[in-house]
């Protein structure tokens, strides 16, 4: 507190102190400016001091000591009102409105005090000639807080009628306040236009559109518009997060996780602040925010998850059973203290209902990690063989067995569930060899890499049953089962006999062509899985067992397919087979064309989910083949295909290659809603950290490319953790890195975006080529610059200038160089005491700005002279042009308000010389350069007017007039030929500032 020696710095520390976070540090230090400022004794300095008190308790969870400064402003101000100038009058009649809205949210406040309160309100903007607007919302916000709806709609009403003033909201809190109000009357469509404007960014404050985003949440989703309550959750929750006042938005966007399936995130949210559990200084934010914690937990209560341990009010361990009965102990509570003080039910009333709410979406993929919580799955209890009375169920279970055969016959998913019910009700009753056989062969298809021994098991029981070529079917199913076991040597001898005896068989009209066919696509299954297993390319014998395994299938089944869906499943993966011995061969165009043949007849038998595999295999080899549109039809194709049927981690491959394959069509919407349906799912599948890292990683960008900035960031964010260079390649972790430095950018939050630009740059540094390392080293010196620290961006600037030079970039060079002679000027300016803006600088700054600009020409220079391509030539000739300017518009910056005449003089000459040589050399170029040339006369227009040289700058604003007389009426220079891009906005500002300076020379010259 030592600093504080007058008044200035007084200010400078309160305007320090309100860019700091919002919390109890913030407001404590407020506290010790106030003691200070009291040591003054200087009147304003205390009224100034109160009003930043006031201002920072307000925006923080401790409310409710806002009372007391103002009470003593208000006093000070009925004694002394000459004490306070206008902007500190404006301030006081302002913070009335904080005042009431304070006043309903400590509910040890009465009710008639807040009436009174309300009157003095009125009664003081009346005198000071406020309009009645901000009155009428004030007394909206108490009618509508006690239940007194006629009152309410009558004060909304008056509200708006009222003309708006100095005291009346921002449009934005106007417009949240109205729509809030529209959408508690159940219009929510008539609430979502309301907030328009503020969802949009036309209208913003300090505190919106954070609210209206967490408000808009729950009528979106009733609205069944799910893509924009998604999109308002991660762009509001990111404004919400670090900010301490805002716990009802953040109760919003718990409730809305709770509603959508993400009680994962709902969690995560509330372990981020567990000081909301407890912080006292404003009850009815606490009661909304314990409501929705009880919603929260009643929602995981219902999933099983009762005994799982969530975040909670410090001091101990809570379950979500325990939690949810805290939280709503104390939400109700509080809701009963509101309602005693109010004498209705109605904050009861509302906090019950809030806590009762239902799930208003099975599961909303948000795209950021998070996976659905479950409770473990309740054994399932097998069904009992008899009924209660003792009596057998063979009528039950013949009806099982039939629907299993119809099931397996027609080769249905649910086949094995089916026989896996008839096993159960088969316990103790005596089936004859076929059916155990069946029995025997379901469950081994099941069983995976186990099921060996219970094909082997049937194919005695199909013996037993007077079925030889059953039982060579499964003793080839035993085969193929120890060949996916890594034993494919083994198998293949295995199979070598069951295929000789099912030939002589089938000869003999011993056996049907579907057992042999089963045999013989047993037989080519083994042999493609030495293919697979085969070291390097497979060697020539492998491949050629293999295909005619499978060409001896199709042969077999020729025309025999219409009828048996078997058969013709067979046909289809023979096919499949060749397809994939193509492709191994290098013959992508012939796999593909296979492949599609297979799937179109898997499509046709009435078996589509057949069909995924080998269209997702066929969109490789179309991606391949640059056949694009194939890609994406195959790839849609496989959706539509597997429909219910394809497991989790299938959907998410398959929306991740038709998003990857969208977004390298330039699609990036729908890319992105695949990229987002790829994360879901991957989640879901247990393969988040892998599969749904990638995912999130793509629809991060894809988001981005949208210039949807908090979206991607909160997505990227999500997917950095996940990210390894072992399993995603450290490229993919710099990529991520430097799209989240760019919508951090966006978003301006320059501190944060440098450091992920820096991050990735030390990953980029040891690569080969270097251009991603020094690129990511000037965009982080950038960031430096605008974030205030101009030694680090100086620093940044150097690094990247070094490896620009190395690599031979002058343009990269140069631009480095001169923004650091920038941060030289204003770092030193902001040393000498004369402000950020870089309007002075000591002469130590100013030299080593100059030596950096001059260095820059310098480069230039140096790249031309060994420039022997035209284009080459012309983009350092541009170069040369801006640095001139650059350097003209530094020295005139660059000069000291207090130094003489002569040397400002001698130093706008310097600027001027400068700027005349920018001229020229945009010149040179033509009318491509036309903006550049105009921008440099007009700053030398200005220099010279400075100079005291009139016609001369008078002479350069005629001259960009004239560069712009001819332009068509689009805006294009004449003789454009068409097709030239409409620059006339940046000619119409020429045109107005050459204007600008003629009026100026003119009354200079009238004096």
């Amino acid at each position: 507190m030592s600093g504080i020696t007058d008044f200035d710095s007084l200010r400078r520390a309160m305007a320090e102190n309100g860019g700091q976070p919002e919390g109890p540090a913030r407001n404590a230090r407020a506290e010790e400016l106030l003691v200070e400022a009291e040591r003054l004794n200087i009147p304003l300095a205390v009224v100034e001091a109160l009003g930043h008190q006031l201002k920072v308790y307000n925006y923080s969870s401790e409310k409710d000591k806002m009372f007391v400064p103002f009470a003593r402003l208000l006093r000070m101000w009925d004694e002394r009102p000459e004490d306070f100038d206008e902007y500190e009058t404006h301030s006081l009649h302002w913070v009335f409105k904080w005042m009431s809205a304070g006043m309903l949210d400590q509910p040890h406040i009465p009710l008639a005090s807040v009436e009174k309160w309300l009157g003095e309100m009125e009664r003081r903007y009346r005198l000071a000639g406020h309009s009645e607007r901000a009155v009428r919302s004030a007394e909206f916000s108490v009618a509508a807080h006690v239940g007194d709806l006629d009152r309410a709609e009558r004060a909304h009403a008056a509200w708006l009628a009222a003309d708006r003033d100095a005291m009346a909201d921002c449009h934005a809190c106007e417009l949240h306040g109205q729509g809030w109000w529209e959408s508690e009357r159940g219009r929510d469509a008539e609430a979502v236009r309301l907030w328009g404007p503020v969802l949009d960014g036309e209208f913003s404050c300090a505190h919106e559109p954070h609210t209206v985003l967490a408000s808009s949440l729950l009528p979106l989703l009733r609205l069944g518009r799910l893509d924009e309550a998604r999109a308002n959750h991660l762009r509001g929750f990111r404004l919400v997060r670090s900010m301490e006042s805002m716990r009802d938005a953040y109760a919003d966007h718990v409730e809305f996780c709770a509603l959508t399936g993400n009680e994962a995130r709902g969690l995560e949210l509330l372990a981020e602040r567990p000081a909301y559990f407890t912080d006292g200084g404003q009850p009815r934010s606490r009661l909304e925010f314990m409501a929705v914690v009880a919603l929260l937990m009643d929602r995981l209560t219902l999933l099983g998850l009762g005994e799982q341990q969530v975040p909670g009010p410090a001091g101990r361990t809570w379950t979500a059973a325990a939690l949810a009965g805290h939280a709503r102990e104390e939400a109700l509570a509080l809701a009963g203290r509101f309602d005693a003080r109010n004498g209705t039910s109605y904050v009861s009333d509302r906090a019950r209902a809030r806590m009762a709410r239902l799930p208003l979406v099975e599961r909303l993929p948000l795209g950021v990690r998070g996976t659905r919580p479950t409770a473990a799955a309740a054994p399932v209890a097998a069904p009992v063989a008899g009924s209660a009375a003792g009596q057998p169920v063979a009528a039950d279970l013949g009806v099982l067995l039939a629907e299993a055969r119809r099931l397996s016959d027609t080769l249905q998913p649910d086949a094995v569930e089916a026989w896996a019910a008839v096993s159960r009700a088969a316990e103790g009753v005596e089936l004859d060899a076929r059916d155990r056989a069946e029995i025997a062969d379901h469950e081994a298809m099941d069983a995976g890499p186990e099921g060996a021994e219970l094909f082997e098991r049937a194919a005695v029981l199909y013996a037993e049953a007077g079925d030889p070529g059953e039982a060579l079917a499964a003793r080839t199913r035993a085969a193929y089962v120890r060949a996916l076991t890594g034993e494919s040597e083994a198998a293949a001898a295995a199979v070598e006999g069951p295929y000789d005896e099912v030939l002589a068989l089938y000869a003999q009209d011993g056996t049907g062509v579907r057992q042999t066919a089963s045999v013989l696509m047993g037989r080519a299954r083994v042999l493609m899985r030495r293919v697979h297993e085969s070291d390097g390319p497979p060697p020539e014998p492998v491949l050629a067992a293999a295909e005619s395994a499978a060409r001896e299938v199709l042969a077999l089944v020729g025309g025999r397919t219409q009828d048996d869906v078997r058969l013709a499943s067979r046909a289809a993966e023979s096919q499949a087979m060749l397809a994939e011995l193509a492709a191994l061969t290098g013959d992508a165009r012939t796999g593909a064309e296979l492949f599609a043949r297979a799937a179109a007849a898997f499509v046709t038998a009435g078996l589509p989910w057949f069909a995924v595999e080998y269209e997702a295999r066929l969109a490789v080899l179309a991606h391949q083949l640059g056949d694009i549109a194939e890609a994406e039809r195959a790839l849609r194709a496989a959706l539509e295909h597997g429909g219910p049927q394809l497991e989790a981690v299938g959907r998410a491959q398959l929306h991740l290659q038709l998003a990857e394959v969208l977004g390298g069509r330039g699609q990036a919407e729908e890319a992105a809603e695949h990229a987002l349906e790829a994360a879901h799912w991957a989640d879901e599948a247990g393969q988040g950290p892998a599969l749904g890292a990638w995912a999130r990683h793509l629809l991060g960008g894809f988001l981005l490319r949208q210039e949807r900035w908090a979206e991607a960031a909160e997505v990227l964010e999500s997917a950095l953790p996940d990210l390894s260079a072992e399993t995603h390649g450290d490229g993919a972790i710099v990529q991520t890195q430097w799209w989240l430095g760019d919508c951090l950018s966006e978003l301006g939050e320059h501190r944060a975006a440098a450091e992920r630009r820096l991050q990735a740059a030390e990953i980029a540094r040891h690569w080969p080529e270097q251009h991603d390392h020094a690129t990511l080293a000037h965009l982080a010196a950038e960031n430096l610059g605008h974030a205030g620290l101009p030694a680090e961006a100086d620093r940044a600037y150097t690094r990247a200038g070094d490896l620009w030079r190395a690599m031979g970039n002058v343009h990269g060079l140069v631009r480095a160089l001169r923004a650091r002679a920038w941060l030289a000027l204003r770092a030193e300016a902001d040393a000498d005491g004369t402000g950020a803006d870089g309007t002075g600088a000591d002469k130590a700054g100013t030299d080593r700005a100059r030596a950096l600009m001059t260095d820059a020409l310098h480069a230039c220079e140096t790249a031309l002279q060994a420039a022997d391509d035209e284009e080459a030539r012309e983009r350092l000739v541009t170069e040369l042009g801006h640095t001139h300017r650059q350097f003209g518009d530094l020295l005139a910056r660059s000069v000291v308000e207090d130094a003489g005449d002569e040397s400002i003089h001698g130093v706008f000459e310097e600027a001027l010389s400068q700027m005349a040589e920018a001229v020229v050399v945009f010149g040179s170029l033509g009318p491509g350069a036309r903006h550049g040339r105009t921008g440099a006369q007009l700053a030398a227009g200005w220099l010279e007017a400075d100079l005291g040289r009139p016609a001369d700058a008078a002479a350069r604003a005629r001259a960009v007039l004239e560069a712009y007389s001819g332009d068509d009426a689009d805006g294009r220079p004449d003789g454009a030929p068409d097709g030239t891009a409409r620059d006339d906005e940046t000619a119409q500002a020429r045109r107005a500032e050459a204007r600008q300076l003629l009026q100026v020379l003119e009354e200079q010259a009238a004096k």
